[in-house]
């Protein structure tokens, strides 16, 4: 991007205001080019703080990316990749891979905040995201409404309950399916839904 943006998550075990206040003061004023500085309190003593309240103390409780012209809002439970330069590769590869020609419908499963689902909507008739944080897909219409997009449709929840037969006949059989899954990989009912979907790709 011509205008870096950075932003700070400080996860804590417990509330400690003073302590938090003087850690985010002291990263504030070492790294002044910070535009998003927030902290999160997570009990739980993991990384997963899909559920915890998110407090930002100073900036846009966001950061933007750029890509080919598109603009991307990203919230600190909002994944995108963190490495910008791959990710226009990886997202190149994606859409040259394919190959279409206007008329399809893609379904674009674990979109977090719809990165891939607007990279490659100019390509196609119809684009649907499904994502399990629903703060991704708050973002991915906000950034869909951003970049002038009118042809993604995004779904918050766990993709094993989401994606179903009632699903897809309310909004039609996929064309083109883009997966991008966590580490955990694709739930058995997932995978058996995309089995009947008979995909070309």
């Amino acid at each position: 991007t011509s205008t870096q943006q950075w932003m700070l998550l400080l996860q804590c075990f417990y509330d400690d205001k003073a302590a938090i206040e003087d850690i985010l003061n002291y990263m504030k004023g070492e790294f002044p080019a910070l535009s998003s500085i927030n902290y999160v309190i997570n009990p739980k003593a993991n990384d997963t703080i899909t559920h915890e309240e998110i407090i930002c103390v100073h900036g846009a409780p966001y950061i933007e990316e750029e890509m080919e012209g598109l603009r991307f809002r990203i919230h600190p439970k909002s994944f995108y990749q963190t490495n910008s330069e791959q990710a226009h590769t990886l997202y190149s590869f994606t859409r040259d891979f394919c190959e279409l020609k206007g008329n399809e419908r893609v379904y674009d499963l674990y979109t977090g905040t719809g990165t891939i689902a607007q990279f490659v909507a100019k390509n196609a008739k119809e684009v649907i995201g499904i994502e399990y944080v629903k703060e991704a897909i708050e973002d991915a219409k906000t950034n869909a409404k951003l970049n002038g997009i009118d042809n993604c449709k995004f779904f918050a929840g766990d993709m094993k309950d989401v994606l179903n037969d009632t699903f897809i006949a309310d909004h039609g059989a996929a064309d083109v399916v883009i997966v991008d899954p966590p580490r955990t990989g694709m739930h058995k009912n997932v995978v058996e839904t995309l089995l009947r979907l008979n995909a070309p790709k």
